[in-house]
């Protein structure tokens, strides 16, 4: 599999298997046939994730009607991603990835500094992929505001 920090619109992405929020285990197969928005958080209930899994929320019905799925990924369990899910109501599916093989896999798993304290954490980043599982186009380093708004342009668009 090619480096996912070159991965390039029209190449393939990633296969992953995670266990989601709705108990089911899921991949990118389920979502053949459909444009899919993945987007990678740090964590669950922390001010920015919370503001940009509300976005993609108020939008779902939009990024919807144009043909396209959304689900979210972070080391986060279960159980907390369904804490989250109920307090915010988010429409889609969040899928835990504790081991962060499929955040490694994506190239969102990487050296973050805070406070002069380096740690491994998820760089914030969304993926816009095709039905057959292709690259249509990254967003990584993702700054929230308008992000939501960005991503429903470009499945729109694509």
């Amino acid at each position: 599999m090619t480096n996912a920090q070159h991965l390039q619109e029209g190449q393939p992405i990633p296969d992953f298997k995670l266990q989601a929020s709705n108990g089911k285990s899921v991949s990118l197969e389920d979502f053949r046939g459909k444009k899919l928005v993945i987007y990678f958080y740090p964590a669950d209930m922390t001010p920015t994730c919370t503001q940009e899994s509300c976005d993609f929320r108020d939008l779902t019905p939009q990024i919807r009607k144009a043909g396209a799925e959304i689900i979210g990924i972070s080391p986060d369990d279960l159980k907390s991603h369904g804490r989250f899910i109920e307090k915010h109501q988010l429409p889609f599916l969040l899928l835990s990835d504790p081991e962060h093989r499929v955040c490694e896999s994506f190239g969102v798993w990487q050296l973050k500094k805070m406070f002069g304290r380096e740690y491994m954490g998820v760089e914030r980043s969304t993926f816009l992929v095709d039905g057959e599982g292709k690259l249509i186009k990254a967003w990584r380093k993702v700054k929230v505001k308008n992000h939501a708004q960005d991503v429903l342009d470009a499945v729109n668009g694509s």
